[in-house]
């Protein structure tokens, strides 16, 4: 394995599982109260840019650890993940918007939103970084920080999938 990624090896590892038992645990997670969320076009947007996140952070993770991969390879992927989990973000903020005006709940519209789309913005800064930059770290430090955002906000989604949804 090539530097610099030899050196983020054992991050990209236990990331890796992490975010996927935690992907399948947002999911059995979802299905415990599935016609609540279902019901509510928010939620179910909501959670699926959670998950888009997330496994955007395990697949990245995934590909950092390939042989050979290069910055500038890595970089090329980071922004078409994003790309494929922005449009995820766009739709998800679309229904978020359109729920909180049919339902007439709007006020926390903005912060809801940005909890999903946080962790994206901060994948693509990483992956221009490490276009921009192929010699530099930085990049690779933008994506690992989007990926610890993604599972934060994931772990305050699932909360909200089990627990707030029923109050």
């Amino acid at each position: 394995m090539l530097e610099p990624f030899a050196s983020w090896s054992e991050f990209n590892v236990a990331v890796a599982g992490a975010g996927a038992a935690l992907g399948g645990l947002l999911i059995v997670a979802l299905s415990v109260n599935i016609r609540t969320i279902a019901e509510s076009r928010g939620l179910a947007a909501r959670a699926a840019a959670s998950i888009a996140a997330l496994i955007l952070g395990v697949a990245l993770c995934s590909a950092a650890l390939i042989p050979g991969q290069v910055p500038l390879g890595f970089g090329i992927q980071v922004l078409l993940g994003t790309a494929l989990c922005s449009l995820v973000v766009v739709r998800s903020a679309l229904a978020v918007q359109r729920d909180g005006v049919q339902t007439g709940f709007r006020r926390y519209t903005a912060e809801r939103i940005l909890l999903f789309s946080a962790a994206p913005a901060v994948y693509a800064v990483g992956g221009i970084l490490l276009v921009a930059l192929p010699g530099s770290t930085a990049g690779l430090v933008f994506v690992a920080g989007a990926t610890i955002l993604a599972i934060v906000t994931t772990v305050l989604f699932s909360w909200i999938a089990l627990v707030e949804v029923l109050r």
